[in-house]
């Protein structure tokens, strides 16, 4: 198990080395010249020229690399060319928003999906058990910013319980008003994401129940709850873990629509407002640190696959044998 987890923590230090150089040479072939941001319209060919010596524009692409490398691993990505702030302290601070929406709408989507996946799978011939995977299905059709202005509507405008928007400026030093912010956004995201789930974990449910070792569990005497707790979950819970990774890291991907939805100063904002602004140093940082989580996101679920099914353990050993 050592030696493959060094194996996988080379593929992933690999992987992030592939990934910053396509994102370099991708924001390096999008037509245009970053110095336009720092420069009016009309400027004149020397104002362009000390424009470009500023933003390292107008070195050869080899030396731009290697300082786009090197910023990298001194985790600098250099100033906004619009605020003239550093972006990582303001990457972070947007993580603080991006994080905890993701990871909440994650458990609470694997709260809903586990139950009633399982459900549906053992009372599929039950009108509730059709009436979940119809819902599901449901689920998934919906588009996020239409249940996020549903909910907006109903929760916000409506009833009052909720703010349809933005969060507080003193962030989680309030955390109360924190959570209050975030509760429709997370919702929104759970509800896709519980969608989602819920098929895949009704799909595995149902291998399991039909599979030879359960009832070999249950002809050995276990009941039918010690034979599902002893073998089905674990067996069942192995392709569950693989597309819960997915799904989380599509999750902090795609969260810049709720994000937009309700206003809140996440990284997907920021992504966005950095397009739009041609700001190259927030671009480059948003895309790589959003990367990277991915990265670690896939890297940790693949592990989790390895410690929970004894057979991909014994694999891995005769592989090292």
């Amino acid at each position: 198990m050592l030696t493959y987890l060094l194996r996988r923590l080379a593929i992933l230090v690999v992987s992030i080395v592939i990934a910053a150089m396509i994102l370099f040479l991708f924001l390096r072939l999008l037509p245009g010249d970053p110095a336009n941001a720092l420069v009016s319209v009309g400027a004149d060919p020397e104002q362009i020229e000390a424009a470009r010596r500023q933003v390292g524009s107008n070195l050869p692409l080899s030396q731009q690399f290697l300082q786009f490398i090197s910023g990298l691993l001194r985790f600098d990505f250099g100033n906004s060319f619009v605020s003239q702030a550093p972006v990582l302290p303001e990457i972070a601070r947007r993580l603080s928003v991006t994080v905890p929406l993701t990871v909440l709408s994650f458990l609470i989507a694997i709260a809903i999906a586990l139950p009633l996946g399982i459900v549906a799978a053992a009372k599929s011939n039950r009108w509730y058990g059709s009436a979940i995977s119809i819902v599901s299905q449901l689920g998934i059709a919906v588009p996020v910013f239409w249940i996020g202005i549903l909910l907006v509507t109903v929760f916000a405008v409506n009833l009052r319980i909720f703010p349809s928007g933005g969060f507080p400026a003193r962030g989680w030093m309030r955390p109360d008003a924190a959570l209050e912010a975030l509760a429709l956004p997370v919702a929104t995201i759970s509800i896709v994401m519980a969608a989602s789930l819920i098929r895949y974990v009704r799909s595995a449910a149902q291998d399991v129940l039909g599979s030879d070792y359960l009832r070999t569990a249950r002809a050995l005497g276990a009941t039918y709850p010690e034979a599902l707790i002893r073998h089905g979950i674990r067996n069942g819970s192995v392709p569950v873990i693989s597309i819960m990774g997915i799904e989380l890291a599509s999750t902090l991907l795609g969260a810049v629509v709720v994000e937009r939805v309700f206003s809140l100063p996440g990284l997907g904002s920021m992504l966005l407002l950095g397009i739009e602004q041609r700001d190259y140093p927030v671009v480059q940082g948003v895309l790589f640190i959003s990367t990277l989580l991915v990265l670690i996101v896939g890297f940790l679920a693949d592990i989790a696959q390895r410690l929970i099914d004894p057979r991909l353990r014994s694999r891995i050993g005769g592989s090292d044998a």
